[in-house]
């Protein structure tokens, strides 16, 4: 390897790290797919360590980057767009015709296999919430947008008026959330989701959680607390600002999970997905 080679590596891995760390890359496969690529730059146990550092509460980066023990780069991003296609035809079944979906934040599952569903002739419309504060749902509205695909954008402290049909807003059919991570009890996803899920419970509307397998975590994940400047960069005396990232949709409020596996129940889920991983 010539210097200027070496150089160059080194200066994308540093550039993945910070992207990494800053939430410059979100979503957890894209996160994985980056940490993975940056793996094979330096492959080590000492750089595995250090990727999984910089976001040891997402359960993909940590399942993607400990495949490196065994298997090569080719066969574990060759799973990426395996388990999609799986989701897009899995998410096509459920959508119906005229359906209202609603969606939270930033998902590539959900965003693609919605653009799937659209390319294959169904015909539905998104609510979306703009999700504080790096304002992910925006770019789930674009990429949505860009696709010809008719979508409402909400406040977040809107989702009651989005959800509960009121103040002109339309009946939802079907709530699709990603997933940061899939555990025993639950879901781990955006702030927000909670609240969704109990207002999806409390109105009977089906939530399904669509995501990739490799999300699971057969240990409790903790849920990461952000640095209170993201949501304002001010300090007042005797008070604090909390900026917890996920929170947990617990699994009965969830009727299924929907990934390369199939359309499954949690139960039914979690007794294939603990074969495998």
């Amino acid at each position: 390897m010539t210097i200027t080679s070496s150089f160059r590596k080194k200066r994308k891995f540093k550039k993945i790290v910070k992207d990494i760390k800053s939430l410059k890359i979100q979503g957890a496969r894209d996160i994985a797919r980056k940490a993975l690529f940056a793996y094979f730059l330096f492959p080590s146990e000492k750089t595995r360590r250090k990727l999984i550092s910089l976001r040891p509460t997402e359960p993909m980066l940590v399942n993607v980057l400990n495949k490196t023990k065994k298997d090569s780069y080719k066969e574990i991003f060759s799973h990426f767009e395996f388990a999609q296609d799986k989701i897009n035809k899995n998410v096509f079944k459920l959508i119906k015709s005229k359906d209202l979906i609603f969606t939270h934040c930033h998902s590539s599952a959900v965003v693609e296999s919605l653009i799937y569903a659209k390319n294959k002739g169904k015909k539905f419309e998104v609510y979306n919430t703009e999700t504080r504060p790096f304002f992910q749902g925006r770019k789930t509205l674009k990429e949505l947008s860009d696709a010809k695909i008719k979508v409402t954008h909400f406040v977040d402290s809107a989702i009651n008026v989005a959800l509960t049909k009121q103040q002109g807003t339309k009946k939802v059919k079907k709530i699709f959330l990603g997933a940061d991570a899939i555990m025993s009890d639950g879901v781990l996803n955006k702030i927000g989701s909670g609240a969704i899920s109990q207002l999806a419970k409390d109105n009977k509307i089906p939530l399904y959680i669509v995501a990739d397998s490799w999300k699971y975590s057969k240990h409790p994940v903790k849920i990461e607390q952000r640095s209170p400047k993201e949501i304002w960069n001010k300090i007042f005396k005797k008070s604090l600002i909390q900026n917890p990232s996920f929170e947990l949709i617990p699994k009965n409020q969830i009727k299924a999970i929907v990934s390369e596996l199939g359309i499954l129940t949690y139960s039914e889920f979690l007794k294939k997905v603990r074969k495998q991983i």
